[in-house]
Formats: C-alpha cells, sequence, structure tokens
C-alpha cells in the first residue's frame, strides 16, 4: 500500500473500466486479495477504498465505496 504513495500503477495493477463514477478505479491483485484504489492525477493523491478478499467478491459496491470517499 505505501509504494501506491510513489507509483499508483503498479505492473500488477489493472484500471477498471467505469469511467461513469467518477476517478481513475484501479486494483492490485494480491494472491486471493484485491485492493481498489482510486487515482486522482490532479490532486496526486491515492485513496485506497477497499482491501477485499477474492472469490467472491465482484466489485459489486463500487459506487458505494466511491461515493463514500467523496
Amino acid at each position: 500500500m505505501d509504494a501506491l504513495a510513489s507509483n499508483p500503477h503498479p505492473p500488477k495493477s489493472r484500471k477498471l473500466d467505469v469511467p461513469e463514477l467518477g476517478p481513475e478505479l484501479c486494483r492490485v491483485r494480491l494472491d486471493r486479495w484485491r485492493t481498489l484504489h482510486a487515482v486522482a492525477e490532479e490532486d496526486r493523491t491515492v485513496d485506497v477504498l477497499a482491501v477485499r478478499r477474492r472469490p467472491p467478491y465482484d466489485y459489486g459496491d463500487l459506487e458505494a465505496l466511491i461515493t463514500a470517499t467523496m
């Protein structure tokens, strides 16, 4: 998590295709865990939204996570 401060797009990260939700969202897979983070390039901030075990996590609560952090 600390490394996201200097590199919000590490090699194993993937951008999530949900432009209607606002910020750029990315996920990093760590074994069976997923971290979700929002990147605001203009503010130079990275907000960790969630750390979830997968499966069963299916990203169904993305909108609620983003709304809670805004």
